[in-house]
């Protein structure tokens, strides 16, 4: 069964995240602070993160991001009490493939790990590197490189993008994502898609309040523009 890393600095939170997921038969590790995170990450190499974002000695984010810029690939799932969009937004841009906000669910949580160990070993369809406007996207290596930056994908926003590459032109509905990318098991929701789709935009758009490329269809979902 999977490794799961959970850093966690509440520790009613860590017992009962730890509880319920040796119940569902996987393997934990635990890490109550930033630096013990990484620490816990570079020696135990787990399959999936659990990362709470409001931690002492670093926060979840900075460790997302060095965790990323290290070269870990494993799915990071960022757990907030945070509801504001910019909060999430950063968690993705760091890297975070997913995210879920306190209090939660543990059937949701446990179905969003699910999802992303089950996805997380699959090879990308997309083989190609790919120029959007400015940018040059590899879905293989997950980057977005525009100018002197370089901004990493996490696993659902590449999902996303191969959605909308292979339908360039034509609207994609945020059902047909939702369904598609995170299975009914995983109980999200539209705000899912659209917080993914504004990290986009951030990472692969001049000005993301103008986008050029990733464009809203009113009561549909969202297209692409060459």
């Amino acid at each position: 069964m999977a490794r799961i890393l959970i850093a966690e600095d509440e520790p009613d939170m860590l017992m009962g995240l730890r509880d319920n997921l040796q119940y569902e038969g996987y393997e934990v590790i635990e890490a109550s602070d930033g630096p013990h995170a990484l620490d816990a990450a570079v020696r135990d190499r787990p399959d999936l993160i659990l990362l709470d974002v409001m931690m002492p000695g670093l926060d979840g984010i900075a460790v997302c991001r060095k965790l990323r810029e290290s070269g870990f690939n494993v799915p990071i799932i960022m757990l907030t009490a945070k509801s504001q969009e910019i909060d999430i937004v950063r968690g993705l841009e760091a890297g975070a493939d997913d995210y879920i906000t306190k209090p939660f669910g543990v059937r949701e949580l446990l179905a969003r790990i699910k999802v992303a160990l089950r996805h997380s070993g699959a090879s990308p369809e997309v083989s190609r590197v790919t120029r959007v406007g400015d940018a040059e996207l590899d879905l293989v290596k997950g980057t977005v490189i525009r100018g002197k930056e370089t901004h990493r994908l996490g696993f659902f926003e590449i999902q996303i993008l191969k959605m909308l590459l292979e339908s360039a032109g034509q609207p994609v509905e945020r059902n047909r994502m939702l369904d598609t990318i995170w299975g009914l098991d995983a109980s999200p929701t539209n705000r899912t898609v659209d917080n993914h789709i504004v990290s986009l935009r951030r990472k692969l758009e001049p000005d993301p309040k103008r986008p050029q490329h990733i464009l809203t269809v009113h009561s549909i979902g969202y297209k692409f523009v060459p």
